[in-house]
């Protein structure tokens, strides 16, 4: 495009390109302008010019004849400003294949369908079809790559669900490694804590964490890290809780890595003398969930069938789906105050947590009578992680939770958790979680995703304070677009999802913050091969 300007700022013209016969020239009148009545002058006939060029487009797609003059272009763009039809059909038949519904019989058996975005580019230069065959070509594939990536995206969760719930060797060799050790070193059987310490384990003026586990690996990150970040480590308590498989390589490692002056406490719950007291609904809940699930739910294969749900709910079934989520070690922090009738605080961490920070100024928070200290996660700056609410959890087209729950209300995070064990032995929390495990079994898992944070959801329901989030950091094992500035500050970070850090679909760039917490010269984690990557 020309642009020439008269000497006397009485004339303006612009010529179009190459090509383009006419020329547009505008009489701006026998007084002189001012340069700003001119800059706007100018950026009036630059946006003519790009509709020019638009519906020129339009016309050479529905073959008809070139329009470029100004005359043209008003009947053609008249009728679209003041809201009338337009003359051209273009617009009208694209968006009527459009908005058809996908037929994929046709999609799959019609004429060939271009498989990139350079074959069908090709396909148009060649052929030059009207508008509704350029409509059904880019339609069909779209249509087919849409296909292909949904397939792929359900592949890919199920491998990670795969990988995820499968031990490594590593992990089983560190295990075993530490059983064997526990059964031929009396340095390994040490009671934990000594003696003189016990009196320590029901003493209110400690810093009293729980860690409920049956990964060895994960739980010395845990403790590590807790300690290692402790203002106060002398003032530290932390009662470990895992299963009878776990228990002696558990009880081994923290005999032979002290984190003293921390004081370590190992039991297995069986140790327990609660648990082993009459019916205990936990349990009675968990065998019902077990045979339900098998019975209806057809495991992963029939997870992974479906044709109508999206790739990311498919995700989050798979997820829900792993084996931990039915573990007693999920499902112990429902009766804390059964197990720990003398405490009356504690600070409940997840095994797949890493602590940055001295966490003592969280026995400093003002509870206000409520019973569940934890982070929200409907609101902050990542709105992937940061954006659950009661409707992301809940199945509201059930009328049982229609009738109860508000679906707009803001979710909170399992895995750091103040609980006020005091405040909680007033309420019926324990009670209710049971009520609504057996009410979900009833009807036949449908009242919630699969997972423990839902009836907790319900459970603590009207008993949450919300803490600020620094205090926990989320996210780190099912998303990637965490930075690392950000995570490094934060007072806890989560690797809620399926790449935790001890797996090698861990995220490479994140999985250095667990890492670091891990002595690769001992001769344990030697021996099984693990390494930092």
């Amino acid at each position: 495009m020309q642009l020439h300007i008269s000497p006397s700022l009485r004339h303006v013209t612009i010529l179009p390109g190459k090509g383009v016969k006419e020329f547009i020239k505008v009489k701006i009148g026998s007084r002189r302008l001012s340069y700003r009545m001119l800059f706007y002058s100018l950026l009036f006939f630059t946006f003519l010019l790009r509709f020019v060029f638009v519906f020129t487009a339009v016309d050479t797609i529905d073959g008809q004849t070139r329009c470029s003059t100004l005359g043209c272009l008003g009947k053609r763009l008249g009728p679209r400003i003041l809201g009338t039809r337009p003359e051209s059909s273009v617009p009208q038949v694209i968006y009527q294949v459009l908005e058809e519904p996908v037929n994929e019989i046709e999609v799959q058996a019609g004429p060939a369908t271009p498989q990139t975005m350079q074959d069908f580019v090709a396909e148009i230069k060649d052929e030059r079809p009207d508008a509704k065959t350029f409509a059904i070509k880019l339609k069909a594939m779209v249509t087919l790559l849409e296909q292909r990536t949904r397939s792929a995206k359900i592949q890919e969760y199920l491998y990670r669900h795969v990988a995820s719930s499968s031990i490594p060797k590593q992990l089983h060799c560190f295990t075993l490694k530490l059983a064997n050790e526990h059964s031929t070193n009396a340095n390994a059987r040490l009671q934990l804590p000594s003696a003189e310490l016990v009196p320590a384990l029901v003493d209110n003026s400690f810093f009293h964490f729980v860690l409920a586990s049956d990964n060895v690996l994960a739980a010395s990150v845990v403790a590590s890290s807790l300690v290692h970040n402790s203002l106060h480590p002398e003032k530290v308590v932390l009662h470990v809780i895992t299963d009878r498989k776990t228990y002696y390589p558990m009880q081994a490692w923290f005999s032979l890595h002290p984190l003293t002056p921390a004081i370590i406490e190992v039991k297995a719950l069986h140790h327990f003398d609660w648990l082993t007291k009459g019916k205990i609904p936990v349990l009675e809940a968990m065998e019902k969930d077990q045979k339900v699930r098998s019975q209806f739910r057809g495991g992963s294969s029939a997870i992974v069938a479906t044709n109508t749900e999206k790739p990311k709910v498919i995700a989050a079934k798979l997820q829900a789906l792993s084996p931990k989520y039915n573990s007693i070690m999920n499902h112990i922090r429902i009766h804390l105050p059964e197990l720990f009738p003398s405490l009356n605080k504690v600070v409940f961490l997840d095994d797949d947590i890493v602590v940055q920070t001295d966490l003592s100024p969280l026995w400093e928070i003002e509870m206000n009578g409520k019973v569940n200290g934890a982070v929200e996660t409907c609101r902050g700056e990542d709105k992937f992680v940061m954006s659950k609410r009661f409707k992301n959890y809940l199945n509201f087209s059930h009328p049982l939770i229609a009738s109860n729950f508000d679906p707009d209300e803001c979710a909170w995070a399992y895995g750091m958790n103040i609980f006020d064990l005091e405040a909680w032995r007033k309420t019926n929390i324990s009670q209710t979680y049971h009520f609504w495990l057996e009410q979900n079994l009833k009807s036949d898992l449908s009242l919630w995703q699969l997972g423990t944070l839902p009836p907790g959801l319900i459970a603590f329901h009207g008993h949450v304070h919300i803490i600020n989030p620094f205090w926990h950091k989320l996210g780190l094992g099912y998303q990637e677009n965490t930075t690392i500035d950000d995570a490094q500050n934060a007072g806890v970070i989560h690797f809620n999802g399926r790449a935790k850090p001890w797996l090698d679909i861990a995220f490479p760039q994140l999985r250095p913050l667990w890492t670091k917490y891990i002595d690769f010269s001992d001769r344990f984690i030697k021996r099984c091969h693990i390494r930092a990557s």
